[in-house]
């Protein structure tokens, strides 16, 4: 029975995975994407096409701790059933956390209220050979509390023109609201940058970490950051900064989607 039929299900899906080996989420002509291994995998459990929505576009090489995908199903296969038969065709850097139905017109992209992002950055002289391809290993001292001064304007509703690489995924509106930011480090060494928002700009996050790493190099005062925001002049800010370091964190829906997703991923 194809879409529309009496047995349709909407299902969200709450997926964490390694980006160092993939594409970046959305399928490619000549490389592997985490969509395209997630799907096949999905086929081999359901024996059918799924119509699959996103919630973002990931880079190459950027990990996700919380990614959700909606699915238009067929099939009765209760979520638990699913997330666990899914989760034994997928490869060991991918995972399904949860299942759940939701409304017919949910949709994981659209439906989504917010985002929350983390930065790792492995602050000591020497490299760490667990976090290769985990966090961007920067050796140079880091004064956290100038930095998260700076950082501070980032918040608020701006248009984030000299904060994305213009190209043709990006909308025509670049205005986002930014409702936090946070930098913090652990006994080790490692910094951990997060920023949430109603919405990002394509490499948004990594063009804000890279104009931070400038203000650490005392290359822009962290005063300038607000004028750079104002200028909208994507050369004034600082290097898109690597993109292992990355990760999507939470994806933000209405409060019922957002406690049922809490739950059943603490239930995995």
């Amino acid at each position: 029975m194809g879409f529309g039929g009496a047995f349709m299900r909407n299902l969200l899906l709450s997926i964490s995975y390694d980006g160092s080996r993939y594409h970046g989420w959305q399928i490619q002509k000549n490389a592997v994407s985490v969509q395209e291994v997630f799907q096949d995998s999905l086929f081999e459990v359901l024996n059918e096409k799924c119509d699959i929505k996103g919630c973002s576009r990931t880079d190459s090489g950027v990990h996700a701790n919380m990614y959700c995908v909606s699915i238009k199903v067929n099939s009765g296969i209760p979520c638990e059933h699913l997330k666990i038969a899914t989760n034994r065709f997928l490869p060991a850097d991918i995972v399904v956390n949860s299942a759940m139905e939701v409304p017919l017109d949910f949709h994981a992209r659209y439906s989504c209220t917010g985002k929350e992002y983390i930065y790792k950055i492995w602050n000591r002289r020497v490299r760490n050979p667990f976090l290769v391809n985990k966090a961007f290993h920067y050796w140079y001292p880091l004064d956290l509390e100038k930095l998260q001064s700076a950082g501070q304007n980032f918040v608020g509703t701006h248009d984030f023109t000299s904060f994305c690489t213009l190209d043709s995924r990006n909308p025509e509106n670049l205005v986002r609201t930014v409702n936090s930011f946070s930098i913090d480090r652990s006994s080790d060494g490692l910094v951990t940058v997060k920023v949430a928002a109603d919405g990002f700009l394509y490499n948004m996050v990594r063009i804000m970490i890279g104009t931070l790493l400038h203000v650490s190099m005392g290359k822009i005062a962290p005063s300038q950051i607000s004028d750079i925001i104002e200028a909208k002049n994507r050369t004034l800010a600082g290097p898109t900064a690597v993109a292992h370091g990355l990760y999507l964190n939470k994806v933000f829906y209405d409060d019922n989607i957002n406690l049922s997703l809490k739950l059943g991923n603490e239930k995995s």
